[in-house]
Order: structure tokens, then sequence, then C-alpha cells
């Protein structure tokens, strides 16, 4: 008798399932045991995890309401950042830090979206934030005696874990809203099913100040390019790729913005899920590695531009960021148009009246814009644009406050009005109205770091504002981009949007965070160096 080959094996969706060798052939079997090794196979199928089936791995994510506790921790430790970063007026950020700058301005306070993962044999489950605003893994450790944080958090025990490896060597991180320190270790990551070997993270040992005590989280999960990880640290991503893990090396982030608290959505390693979102997406290449950073064109108030990004801005999508933050010079025009309470910018207003006329004249003369600011004092020109001397460096902004110089917000007002009268200008404005104009729009200047309230009641009226991404308008409703704290009478309405100002050659730079991300399922290409967006199912 010949040798019989084995039957080929039956392919159900995307997971093959082999018919044993040993098997009597089909044509011995007859109807009823074919139609039985079928339904075995089908049944097998069905008890295969879907993740497994379509080659993704799922984490869900909890959605929690932000409240009160964490908006006024948010405003203490922002304030406290803003001060020990040097940033004044307008929330300036000198061009002269490393890529790190960015994260050194995150503020996870009024962070809604955690997930779960394991660190360790057997695994710890520590709650984190999958943020792709940075990249190192760092969990509380055993070993923090003198935070009073650590002892509300889970923490790590590496003698409880037995592919512990030591490593030992220091490391810090830097928040705007906070900071953390400890050492580098090395374990497994339980990350849904996978388990990422031998992956470097931080124990932290001390987590001083307010911000990780009254957090919702116990670590963050970074996501971002190794460019920006602290140590140099490779992140778990890497080796979810490196160590085949995946099937594709892609992610994807889904908010359920239909939930109030609970199942807040999902994030997908190896993929998307079709079922999170609709149409096609849109994708754009990742411009300058470190973070997600991508270029943008125009944002538009009401379908009107604003003018400030017509010739290009750089954004990054930000899942580790609540709001959605951009250049001041927008977030105020938008905060007035949507009713926004600000803060008083008396450097705004002085601009206003002693330059004010002096740069509108200017501007009809033709001027380049950027040269503005310069020629009335109020800036220096480096070749490109108005540079104040209080953005250097935190030495010599506090030099300047010291002799009564107040050069660094002056010169961000200044520049501001330039683009507010522009953009007048271009619909053909009288003067006066322009100069009435830019004084209200003084009155709406938001907190540095901090938020502006509107009224609950006014949705309805309030404009939709879009971004051009890929030359494709993206546009938020009042419902996406204003967040409800609290309910009924007690309900509390404030603006998604905050005001953050880094200078070229690294800025304008936008921040989509939560706010942007909960509209748009937002794709991360790590195989082929792009993001891209649809609109969220």
């Amino acid at each position: 008798m010949h040798a019989r080959s084995p039957p080929p094996p039956v392919v159900l969706g995307t997971s093959v399932v082999a018919v044993a060798a040993a098997a009597p052939p089909i044509a011995a079997m007859g109807t009823r045991s074919v139609a039985l090794v079928l339904l075995a196979a089908v049944l097998l199928q069905a008890l295969l995890p879907a993740s497994a089936a379509e080659g993704l791995v799922r984490i869900a994510l909890k959605k929690r309401p932000i409240d009160e506790n964490s908006r006024v921790a948010a405003r203490l430790s922002g304030e406290e950042g803003a001060r020990r970063l040097g940033l004044r007026g307008a929330n300036s950020l000198g061009g002269g830090g490393g890529e790190g700058d960015i994260v050194a301005l995150k503020n996870y306070m009024n962070a809604q979206y955690f997930g779960e993962i394991g660190v360790g044999t057997p695994p710890q489950k520590f709650t984190v934030i999958f943020d792709t605003g940075s990249s190192n893994l760092w969990v509380p450790s055993a070993k923090c005696y003198f935070s009073i944080a650590c002892f509300f958090h889970s923490r790590y025990k590496s003698g409880q874990s037995s592919t512990y490896q030591k490593n030992g060597k220091p490391a810090a991180i830097q928040y705007g809203t906070g900071s953390i320190a400890g050492f580098f270790s090395e374990d497994s990551v339980t990350v849904g099913d996978l388990v990422v070997k031998d992956q470097e993270f931080i124990e932290a040992t001390k987590e001083p100040g307010l911000t990780f005590m009254v957090a919702k989280f116990d670590g963050i999960l970074g996501l971002g390019f190794q460019e920006i990880s602290v140590g140099d640290a490779v992140p778990v991503w890497y080796k979810m790729v490196e160590q085949g893990l995946v099937s594709e090396p892609v992610f994807s982030f889904w908010f359920n913005r239909h939930s109030d608290e609970g199942e807040g959505g999902e994030i997908v390693f190896g993929g998307m899920d079709p079922s999170h979102y609709k149409g096609n997406h849109t994708y754009v290449p990742v411009s300058q590695k470190g973070y997600w950073q991508f270029e943008m064109g125009d944002v538009l108030i009401g379908g009107k531009t604003t003018g400030f990004c017509a010739s290009g801005c750089s954004a990054i999508a930000d899942s580790g960021t609540s709001l959605l933050a951009g250049p001041t010079a927008i977030i105020t025009e938008i905060n007035e148009k949507i009713g926004a309470t600000g803060v008083v910018s008396q450097e705004c207003k002085t601009v206003v009246s002693q330059y004010g006329q002096q740069i509108l004249d200017l501007l009809l003369a033709e001027t380049q814009p950027s040269k503005i600011c310069s020629q009335v004092g109020l800036c220096t020109f480096d070749g490109k644009h108005g540079v104040s001397a209080g953005i250097k460096s935190v030495v010599d902004d506090e030099a300047g406050e010291s002799n009564g110089l107040q050069s660094g917000p002056m010169c961000n007002a200044c520049e501001m009005a330039v683009v507010w009268m522009q953009n007048q200008l271009a619909q053909n404005k009288t003067q006066d109205l322009i100069l009435n104009y830019i004084n209200q729009l003084c009155d709406k200047l938001p907190s540095p770091m901090g938020e502006s309230s509107v009224d609950c009641g006014s949705l309805a009226s309030m404009p939709e504002i879009s971004f051009t991404i890929g030359g494709k308008k993206f546009a938020l409703k009042p419902e996406e981009y204003i967040l409800k704290v609290g309910e009924g009478a007690a309900a509390q309405c404030i603006s998604g949007f905050t005001a953050m100002d880094i200078p070229p050659p690294r800025g304008p730079l936008w921040i989509l965070g939560d706010v942007f991300m909960g509209a748009y399922h937002t794709v991360f290409d790590y195989g082929k160096m792009r993001v891209g967006f649809a609109k969220s199912a």
C-alpha cells in the first residue's frame, strides 16, 4: 500500500486547525465522520479567544469621570510645574531643551483612561496610563518608603518574582505636574495575553508632591519612541515587536466617549478593530521620531481660518494628555468664540494700548509679520521670527524679573496680537473694530497650563473647531471638546482646549490628546512610520 499523506489543514478565518495525520482517509470516514471533524474544527475555532483568532491583542480601558479633586490638584500642580520650569506669561518653552521638554509639560491629573498590566512572574497587577507621549514604563516600588503617594498604590515587589533581574541604574523623570525617581530593573511584563520578557522598567522610589498621591493610576506605560526614553531604555512596544508577539507592528486606540464611566474603550496591539471606526483612515508620516509627531495644516473656527497654521504646524498624537493643547494665540480665539472665561492678561492689554496702532500700520505697510515685534522693540529677531530674551533660559528670565523687565510676556503678547490682527485684516475689518476685538481676546487669555470654564447651556451655539491633517478637515463638535464635571445643577463645563507655546524650530506645536483621540480612532503604524485618523464608531 502507498503511504498516505496527511490531509491538508482546515482553514477557518485567520486560524489554521490541523487535522490529525493518523485520521482515516475521507473516503473511508463517511459523511457523518466528515461532518463531525468539521464540527470539531468549528467548535475549536469558536473556543479560541477573539484576539487570537484575529491576531490582535486587546487591552480594555477603564474610564472614570473628571472629579473636582483632580481638577484642583491639576491646577495646583500645574502652577507649580510652570514655576519650576520657568514658564512665564503664555507658557512659553525655550528651544534649548532636549526632546524630553514636552514630557516635562505633561499633566496626568485629568486623565480618564486606564488599563491593567502585570509585572513579574506571577504577574503583579498595576493600573497604568498607556501614554504615546512618553516612552518609559514605571511603577511604584516596594522600596519606596518615604513618599506618601506610594502607599496609595500597588507596589512592585521584586522578591516575589521568579523572572526578576537586577539592574540598579538610577532614573528620574520630571513632568510638568510632578516627578518620579528610582532605579531600573528588568522583569517580564504581561500586557493582555502577551508576556514581554526581559523588559527594562523603572521602580519608582520617590513620588513627591500632590500629583501622584491623588492620581487614580499606579504608573505609566510609554508608547513613544526610544529617542525620548529616559536612560535609553527599550520601550515595551519595541520589545513586543522584537519578540514577535504581535502580527503587525501597529497599535490603535479607541476611546468610548459614549460611556460616562466603566468600559472606556480599547487599545489594540497588532492592528485595529474595524468595529472601532467609520470609513477609511487618513495617514500622515511621522515627521520627527521621539513623539508620534506629524505635520498639520490650518485650524478653523466655525469653518473660518485662523491663519496661524496656514503655513503648517507640527502636532503630536498623545494618549497621555487629557485635553487638546495648542498655541495661546489660537486657544484664546477659540475661547472667545465659545464664551470661555480665562484670565485677564495685563501684558496683552498693554501691548494693544501702547503698540496696537503701530502694529496695524506695519501690517498695512506689508511689513513681514515675523519682524514686526522686533521693529516695535518688544522682541529680538533671529532671522526667522521674533525671539524674547526671556525664553533663552530660566536664569535669564529670573534676571529679567529682578531688573523689572517683562520682555518675555510682552514679546509673546505682541506676536499673538500680530496673528490676531492679520486674521481680522483678512476679513476686511476696520481698524477700530480690530483694536476692540483684540482687547476682548486679551480678556480670554487662558491660565498657563490651566483650564477655562464655559456655560453648559450654550453648547448648541458653539462653533465646530477643525484641524487640517493630510489635506482633510477633522472637525470637533462642542459636545466633543467640552468636558462636563459633575451632574445636575452642580455640573460644570470646561473647555477641552488648553494653552501651550513651543517656539520654532520645534513649534508651533499642537498636542492632540484624548479630546481629539476620543472623536477620531487613532492608528500608530510603527512599521510604516505613520499616524492615521478615522471617525470613531
